[in-house]
């Protein structure tokens, strides 16, 4: 599920300001679960190129799949030992 915020009354109102870095982290308080989410998230993909379309179709298929059965998924750590075990069927 992808939350969206909504804009920014100071961008909104053609109001842009500029913050320092302590500044940030003195409102990191402030922000709800989400909001720090956000911001964590759109800081790791500013060293990321986007996903292509066809990336983002393949995730988002991928995701749909898992929704629809759920109990075909496995954790982390059953994929590691599938992936370190020669003898394995990872496709399993």
């Amino acid at each position: 599920m992808k939350k969206e915020f909504p804009p920014d009354k100071a961008a909104a109102t053609g109001y842009i300001f500029a913050m320092s870095f302590a500044e940030v982290l003195q409102e990191l308080p402030t922000l709800t679960f989400e909001q720090r989410q956000l911001l964590i998230r759109r800081a790791l993909e500013l060293d990321d190129p986007p996903l292509s379309e066809a990336e983002e179709a393949l995730v988002e298929s991928r995701l749909a799949a898992m929704r629809d059965a759920p109990a075909s998924a496995i954790s982390l750590d059953e994929m590691k030992a599938r992936l370190r075990d020669p003898q394995s069927d990872v496709s399993a």
